[in-house]
């Protein structure tokens, strides 16, 4: 699948922006800050409904508009589709699919399918289990679109069981009637179905990552050795084997063929020569690759293609 077209509207530093885009490599090329980064993260954020840059959608509208507007083109195989989002920071976003009436957000969760790599990455090794935990999220979704709903229950019965134990515990505190907390194991039962589920698929994706990350990582640094991922849950009793946490089928998906987009935020000047040209020869083969880098040195001769200068909120074909 790739995008071949990308609109936006006042997202962050565009008012407006119109940008083609064709099968292969592509690559955004202007300093830093003049809003290289933008667009792809707009692409991004189709794919996953969230930004690899912030947690909130606030900073994604700019600055005196009250939303913002991200629109893409996108084909797969001999189908082509329209998929549209509004942003409105503090109200619910709104969605929209080849111009249709209105449809929830995550419902074009797979339409854009990415795979983003970014500085800010490095968290996943350095940060705290957190940001482990929502990259694997956003890899399930991407995976498997249900998963939106599944991670968005738990969330919701996480934040209303934890308002009713601090609600419990002020009441205490401040010698108040006891609160009845009759409906906490309501609260556990929900709470511990969609989180077995998580977990479920969790463990089953780092299984499925474990040959593709040994494999990709000898061919970017051979004889390192083996990558080793570990899935080790933080709560006690949750190994896959415990009854209340059984392995789920995933439902019907949809076809889902084709490569994801491939973004590449940045990532060139992070690395060493070697590195660097054996990333590039890894990923010019994609269906679509997006690259973003302050100067055209930054980017490897292999990922030749078409190349897009970047100046001042300014998106002109070089």
């Amino acid at each position: 699948m790739h995008v071949t077209h990308l609109s936006l509207a006042d997202f962050r530093s565009y008012e407006r922006a119109e940008v083609s885009l064709e099968p292969g490599v592509t690559a955004f090329v202007g300093p830093n800050g003049q809003g290289k980064t933008n667009l792809v993260e707009a692409v991004g954020y189709l794919a996953t409904l969230g930004s690899h840059r912030v947690a909130s959608d606030a900073p994604l509208v700019r600055a005196g508009a009250e939303r913002a507007f991200v629109r893409a083109a996108v084909t797969q195989g001999e189908r082509s589709q329209l998929v549209e989002l509004e942003i409105n920071p503090g109200r619910a976003n709104r969605a929209r699919i080849n111009r249709s009436s209105q449809v929830r957000p995550r419902d074009v969760l797979g339409i854009v399918r990415t795979v983003l790599f970014a500085p800010e990455d490095l968290a996943l090794v350095k940060g705290d289990p957190g940001e482990r935990r929502r990259f694997l999220d956003e890899l399930l979704t991407a995976r498997h679109p249900r998963m939106a709903g599944v991670r968005s229950d738990y969330e919701r019965v996480l934040k209303q069981r934890n308002t009713l134990l601090k609600s419990a515990a002020l009441a205490r505190r401040h010698g108040g009637r006891t609160l009845d907390l009759s409906t906490l194991d309501i609260w556990d039962q929900h709470l511990a179905r969609a989180g077995a589920e998580l977990l479920a698929q969790r463990t089953d994706l780092i299984a499925a990552l474990q040959p593709l990350v040994d494999k990709s990582y000898e061919q970017l640094a051979p004889g390192g050795g083996p990558a080793l991922l570990e899935y080790r849950p933080s709560a006690p009793g949750t190994a896959q084997s415990e009854p209340w946490a059984p392995q789920t089928a995933p439902g019907p998906e949809g076809q889902r063929s084709g490569e994801p987009v491939l973004i590449l935020d940045d990532v060139f000047a992070e690395l060493d020569a070697r590195r660097r040209d054996r990333l590039a020869e890894h990923v010019a083969p994609g269906e679509q690759v997006l690259v973003t880098a302050a100067v055209e040195e930054d980017v490897p001769a292999p990922l030749k293609g078409t190349r897009y200068a970047v100046s001042e909120g300014t998106v002109r074909r070089a």
